[in-house]
C-alpha cells in the first residue's frame, strides 16, 4: 500500500514538533524559584521571570500544536485521482 503524503508539509511538520517539545522541556526543566528573605523588587522580578517563562512554555505548546497539524495535513494534501476520469 502506498502512502500519499507530501514530504515538503510532512518534513516541516515533524521539525516544528522535534523544535517545540525540545523547547518545552527546556522551559519546563529551568523555572526560577524564589528564597526566604527576599525584598519586594526581587520578589517582582522573580514573578515576572516566571511569567516570561510561562509565556515561553505556551509559544513551544503552540509550536507542537501547530507542527501536528501540518503532519495530518500533509496526509490529506494528494487527492487521488480516479481512473478515467478527467480534469475539466
Amino acid at each position: 500500500m502506498a502512502w500519499l503524503v507530501d514530504k515538503r508539509i510532512l518534513a516541516g511538520g515533524v521539525a516544528m514538533l522535534a523544535v517545540g517539545i525540545a523547547l518545552s522541556a527546556l522551559f519546563s526543566s529551568s523555572m526560577p524559584a524564589g528564597q526566604s528573605g527576599m525584598t519586594e523588587e526581587e520578589a517582582l522580578e522573580l514573578l515576572i521571570a516566571q511569567q516570561e517563562l510561562q509565556d515561553y512554555s505556551i509559544l513551544s505548546g503552540i509550536l507542537i500544536a501547530v507542527g501536528f497539524m501540518l503532519v495530518l495535513i500533509s496526509f490529506g494534501a494528494i487527492k487521488r485521482r480516479k481512473k478515467g476520469s478527467k480534469i475539466q
